[in-house]
């Protein structure tokens, strides 16, 4: 414990604290209502999220006493079986709105593809190291492998947010590996092409991107509620409990907590929220500048994108600025599955940042082009 605290970011660590107390307090503003309107007791949901909290804390610290060798075990084990589950997912998951993305768990329901994530990065950052260290090593084929089987996974379910979060993150590790502007054009081709099929032939991400473009072709109802919250709360807000657009925002304690923080705590505290946000990725990232093993270098670089990434698009979608998208905003959305999901990220990221001896002696192979990237 004593090696762990000394070595530790505390100040990253403490960051992500406050932005878990953050949602606790968000919850209780806004779940009762939705709690009321589907018959729940009122602090049904607020409840719920402290006692997945408890677990993701657990899940946290323990991730965080992690060697990078281990990380990329416990990774890998985790992905194993979230692909496994996603594979029943597809089978046996509950169907909610023509999408099977739910697995149900005795009382409980987990969202596989949450846990794949983080997992995910870790091992596709694994195999982008080794290509680069060992040049007979296909590294960057196995990694486009893997992410090519856990996209049509996704894509099977369906999940196209999820899907393009995914492919954010890994097209990032992928430049930062010192891949040539050609194929990074052929690859930027590839996933434009498949926008643009998704666009044609799957009626629901059509219809969301012609509403965004569009105000008028079709039902805006949330992304309108959500823009009148801001609108409502100004620079400091109505006050905690007092707003009003959450009694009818259906996801006010989830996809669009966001708008309800802007409501009831206003402009300032939206701010400060960004602000922890991007103080806890650039603070993760700023490791990686000093940081010698191109391991922990993309692995580090991907979990904080993907943290990073995924609440920039859940903000982005609570101001319009992006086509409405179920994305929860980590750390503060309800979800236990969400919740679990990011605490083991940034468990991972403060132990592959925490302070150890230099390994560049240890690894004569490889090039420095990750550095260079980075």
């Amino acid at each position: 414990m004593a090696e762990w605290w000394w070595t530790v970011d505390r100040w990253l660590l403490t960051s992500i604290l406050l932005l878990a107390a953050y949602g606790i307090l968000l919850c209780l503003a806004a779940s009762p209502p939705v709690a009321q309107r589907l018959g729940l007791e009122d602090f049904h949901f607020f409840k719920r999220q402290v006692i997945y909290l408890v677990p993701a804390l657990g899940v946290l610290l323990a991730s965080s006493f992690l060697t990078p060798h281990h990380a990329r075990r416990v990774a890998l084990g985790v992905l194993a079986l979230g692909v496994v589950l996603l594979v029943l997912t597809l089978g046996i998951g509950a169907e909610v709105q023509g999408a099977r993305r739910w697995l149900g768990l005795g009382p409980i329901s987990i969202q596989p593809s949450e846990f794949v994530k983080p997992a995910f990065v870790v091992i596709a950052a694994w195999l982008f190291a080794e290509g680069l260290k060992r040049p007979d090593m296909p590294g960057t084929f196995l990694s486009l492998l893997l992410y090519l089987g856990l996209v049509g996974l996704l894509v099977l379910q369906p999940d196209y947010g999820q899907t393009v979060l995914i492919t954010a993150v890994w097209g990032l590790m992928l430049f930062l590996t010192g891949i040539s502007w050609s194929w990074i054009g052929g690859l930027a081709v590839c996933g434009a092409a498949g926008m643009f099929a998704a666009y044609k032939t799957v009626p629901h991400v059509a219809e969301r991107i012609n509403r965004f473009l569009d105000r008028e072709s079709g039902d805006t109802f949330q992304v309108d509620a959500a823009l009148q919250s801001f609108a409502k709360g100004g620079v400091l807000g109505a006050g905690p409990g007092e707003g009003v657009t959450k009694r009818i925002l259906p996801d006010a304690h989830s996809d669009f907590v966001f708008a309800v923080a802007g409501e009831e705590l206003g402009m300032l505290a939206c701010l400060l929220l960004v602000a922890l946000f991007g103080f806890a990725v650039i603070r993760s990232m700023r490791h990686t500048l000093s940081q010698s093993d191109p391991f922990v270098k993309l692995a580090t670089i991907g979990l904080a994108s993907l943290i990073g990434l995924q609440a920039m698009i859940n903000m982005a979608v609570n101001v319009a600025l992006l086509p409405a998208k179920g994305m929860t905003l980590p750390f503060i959305s309800y979800g236990g599955s969400s919740l679990l999901s990011v605490a083991f990220a940034m468990g991972l990221v403060l132990a592959l940042t925490r302070r150890r001896p230099d390994a560049r002696a240890a690894m004569p192979h490889w090039d420095g082009r990750i550095a260079a990237a980075g």
